[in-house]
């Protein structure tokens, strides 16, 4: 067994204070402006979400767990630890990422809800993990097991200890260190132990000696490691890190010079999404983050203009991004085909993007793509039972085609796992989504059963959230707090609640919906006074006050913007935020051939023994289930956008 290096944590503990001014960053006071309350703050009771939580907890990262046990990820740390001897394992160097991932994962779990058998396999993979780092601290065991001499890499590339080749399309081992340094942060944070947290920072400074002190200008081929870095500088204070990820995006054009990575131009002078879609993602949501701790403007500016070209003319209906399944990237502008890629990775990084844009800015727009994506992009990536995968995610199938990775279906695990994985860490914290808070201003951005305390300029505000949604669209907020507190309450009204299904004229309704949306404070209605697309109640809330919201549900009828092509004479359905397909199960006609008129109804029928519990939408001859729910009994045809009788 190798001798290892441990040392102590370097830095002080600093705890980020996140800023209550009203605009973007400035020059004097480098944060977000509007701060997330953090998902172990929110409280998931009895509901779709927690569901979905539970789900994740008991049966995904279990599940997830075993198979890279089967696979042989785990195995790979062991071996290149000496802690017994065998040669690597799989066909890709960032498998790694895959066991990362899932320890993130598995560390919000434990946030949730103590689990001592979790929480003793954790801490074994943590040691697994720490004896595999190599002395100077490089970590990725492809290299450390010298994968080439024996399996032909062709998508990676290895270095000599300490002499990175991270100049290729394709390498990975940044990519690795940011996953390793997003599941140390949540290790560090779930137990309180620095065993993980001490080898990322070790990795994350032989990194910096790398690239900044030797002056090595080497990128990463798949970005990631910037967003484990801000993590690492929030944990830390340490200004290096954050200094480290604002150097490796300033640098990607002067090494790189391709559209594919999004290196085809300086990261300030892009306007349009290009490329991977996942890269794509994550690269914005890193520029957010390094534009807000450090007030650089010109990255503001950038992922505004990329933000607008994405919600204009490359999302799907489904808030999906990156529909050429060629470099799974995104395609032209209005190229959005009804088989489109859509992975599902790439709709999880769309919400880290937008939820980062909403936090910078405050306008509810962000939230309504965030919201749209959440609940068709990528939960419809996993099944019900927690144990199935969709990589892409097509709006169409003819029930024979293995789209899925070679599956026809969902499949239990990939070669390339990046998208189970990726599951396995975002649903845990997705409360984290739902409330935030700039100075005395809370935010109530999605709508979930939860108890939440949110903490403002001055005091601690407790609400309860009581909501059937998605199904029904009543929520009820309750003050809990002990004392008066005063605050404005922003509590959005979804763009689709008022005839815009997204901010843009990419989808637009058939027809106008002649419901509003209703707010009551105490059973009084009271009129709606809208800032960036929230209803803003400003008042002393008392415990028992009681405000709702009454959301108008209908089925509704949408057609794309006349450029997509590919759309032409289609429509889909969409039930307050859940978009709709046929599947062949429930349908006598077949689902790719029916028609669909302007003024097509439905019956909406929740069945509670449906796909654990679902609104069918019923027609004359067509029935049709939450999109993100198929293929969850069995497989066959399915359709989301139909065929429109002209008129």
């Amino acid at each position: 067994m190798k001798s290892k290096s441990t040392s102590l944590l370097r830095f002080l503990f600093l705890t980020i204070i996140l800023s209550s001014c009203d605009s973007a960053p400035d020059e004097t006071n480098h944060d977000y402006p509007i701060a997330p309350v953090d998902f172990t703050q929110v409280k998931l009771q009895d509901g779709f979400w927690r569901d979905w939580v539970e789900t994740v907890h008991d049966a995904t990262i279990p599940f997830a767990f075993q198979r890279c046990e089967e696979t042989g990820r785990i195995d790979n740390f062991i071996f290149a630890g000496s802690i017994k001897e065998g040669k690597f394992q799989g066909n890709f160097g960032f498998n790694d990422s895959d066991l990362y991932k899932i320890m993130e994962g598995a560390a919000y779990a434990l946030m949730i809800r103590d689990d001592p058998v979790l929480r003793t396999y954790l801490d074994s993979l943590v040691y697994y993990v720490s004896e595999a780092q190599e002395e100077d601290g490089y970590l990725y065991t492809a290299w450390t097991l010298k994968a080439n001499d024996y399996i032909d890499f062709s998508c990676c590339t290895y270095s000599d200890q300490g002499q990175w080749i991270e100049t290729q399309n394709s390498s990975h081992e940044f990519y690795n260190a940011g996953h390793m340094y997003e599941a140390a942060v949540a290790h560090y944070q779930a137990t309180g132990s620095r065993s993980f947290l001490d080898v990322a920072l070790k990795n994350a400074d032989l990194i910096y000696e790398v690239c900044i002190t030797q002056g090595n200008d080497y990128v990463p081929g798949h970005q990631e490691i910037e967003i484990g870095l801000v993590k690492l500088y929030r944990v830390t204070g340490d200004e290096r890190y954050l200094n480290l990820a604002k150097h490796l995006l300033d640098i990607r054009a002067d090494v790189l010079d391709t559209e594919y990575s999004q290196a085809h131009l300086p990261v300030t002078e892009q306007t349009e999404a290009v490329g991977h879609a996942v890269r794509a993602n994550y690269m914005y949501s890193a520029m957010a983050d390094v534009a807000a701790l450090t007030g650089d403007s010109a990255y503001l500016e950038a992922i505004g203009h990329i933000w607008d070209n994405v919600v204009e003319k490359k999302l799907s209906i489904t808030g999906g991004v990156g529909a050429s399944p060629h470099g799974e990237a995104y395609g032209e502008n209005y190229d959005l085909p009804n088989h489109p890629y859509n992975e599902t990775c790439a709709a999880i990084a769309n919400v880290y993007w937008n939820h980062r844009m909403f936090l910078l800015h405050g306008d509810s727009k962000y939230m309504d793509v965030l919201e749209r994506t959440l609940y068709n992009g990528v939960i419809s990536g996993l099944s019900l039972d927690g144990t199935l995968f969709f990589y892409p995610n097509t709006l169409q199938h003819d029930g024979e085609t293995a789209f899925n990775q070679g599956v026809n279906g969902r499949s239990p695990w990939f070669s390339c796992s990046c998208c189970p994985s990726n599951l396995s860490r975002f649903i845990p914290s997705v409360a984290g989504y739902a409330y935030a808070i700039r100075g005395e201003d809370a935010y109530v951005n999605l709508f979930m059963n939860s108890e939440a305390s949110l903490q403002t300029e001055k005091s601690e505000l407790l609400i309860s959230q009581h909501t059937s949604y998605p199904w029904k669209g009543t929520i009820e907020l309750i003050i809990n707090n002990p004392k008066a507190v005063k605050a404005a309450l922003h509590i959005r009204i979804p763009g689709w609640a008022l005839n815009t299904p997204v901010p843009s004229d990419l989808f637009r309704f058939v027809n106008d919906q002649e419901a509003r949306p209703v707010l009551k404070v105490n059973n009084k209605e009271v009129e709606i006074k809208m800032e960036k697309g929230y209803a803003v109640i400003e008042g002393h809330w008392n415990r028992g006050d009681h405000i709702t919201l009454e959301l108008p549900m209908e089925d509704r009828l949408l057609v794309a913007n006349q450029n997509v092509s590919a759309k032409t004479g289609l429509v889909a359905v969409q039930y307050g935020p859940l978009v709709y397909c046929g599947e062949e199960i429930d349908n006598e006609i077949d689902v790719l051939e029916v028609e669909l008129s302007a003024d097509s109804k439905f019956e909406v029928c929740y069945s509670p023994d449906l796909l654990g519990g679902v609104n069918m939408l019923k027609g004359e001859e067509l029935k049709l289930i939450p999109y993100y729910a198929w293929a969850n009994r069995e497989v066959g045809k399915m359709n989301l956008w139909f065929r429109q009788i002209k008129p």
